[in-house]
């Protein structure tokens, strides 16, 4: 358990029990069990076990019906998990996936006295976020602002001793599509472009030119790498020759007519 949690990069969890009672060296996070729910949520068989408000089993040949003990489970719109849990240090706890309208988020609540405390929270908690924060699609503004910015710099750009003058450039992908931002700060996207407009070949492919900064307030969400698609050669002897001579064959071709 201990092992999986360095690989999901659980820096303040740590596992003695493998049932989660109460013990020293026991812990975590309300953030990472938010985190290890959102991972957990990606295996179907788990996902449709926690979205399950009652179902029968046979033990020993006898049937037996058994509730889950999420509270919010089918009383609240778009609940869809995860797990309630109480031990005397932690008091009663509850993670919660609600998911509406396609969009998913986890909700956790920790050290409450009651059960009744809990899930109040808890609603709290999740229509605050529905209420109060919108889904922006910052991929597409990403590149309708790369693009526009794209048609400018490749005109100003000079590549010294370059075999080729305009570069073919890309900006590294998002691994997500949208973002969850507050209504109120809808306008306050920014997206800054910085780059080099001379660069001295040979340009390896890859090679890094510049960034994009993606900003909402003061507040850096992305930044993402600007690269060279290809490998740019640095002119040779041969190389300069032809340029001269494609430069200056017409006019001697010109003056050869007179």
């Amino acid at each position: 358990m201990n092992e999986k949690a360095r690989a999901l990069k659980l820096e303040n969890t740590h596992f003695v029990t493998p049932h989660g009672l109460d013990k020293e060296d026991h812990y975590t996070t309300a953030y990472e069990l938010a985190q290890m729910a959102n991972y957990a949520l990606k295996n179907q068989k788990f996902a449709k076990i926690v979205n399950t408000k009652q179902t029968s089993i046979s033990i020993n040949g006898e049937a037996l019906n058994i509730s889950n003990t999420n509270e919010l489970l089918g009383n609240l719109y778009g609940v869809d998990g995860v797990k309630t849990g109480f031990t005397n240090n932690a008091g009663r706890c509850i993670v919660t996936s609600t998911t509406r309208e396609g969009h998913q988020i986890i909700c956790v609540v920790l050290g409450a006295d009651t059960k009744k405390i809990r899930t109040q929270d808890s609603v709290k908690l999740i229509e605050y976020v529905f209420s109060n924060f919108d889904y922006i699609n910052i991929q597409c503004k990403i590149t309708e602002e790369f693009e526009k910015w794209k048609d400018t710099y490749l005109k100003q750009v000079n590549i010294i001793k370059g075999c080729k003058n305009t570069p073919n450039i890309s900006i590294e992908a998002l691994p997500y599509k949208e973002i969850p931002i507050e209504k109120e700060k809808a306008n306050d996207i920014q997206i800054q472009i910085y780059a080099n407009q001379v660069i001295e070949a040979p340009i390896a492919k890859d090679t890094q030119i510049g960034t994009m900064q993606v900003k909402i307030g003061n507040e850096t969400i992305a930044q993402l790498s600007i690269k060279i698609e290809e490998e740019i050669k640095k002119k040779n002897v041969l190389d300069y020759i032809e340029e001269l001579i494609q430069k200056h064959l017409p006019n001697l071709l010109i003056n050869s007519e007179y």
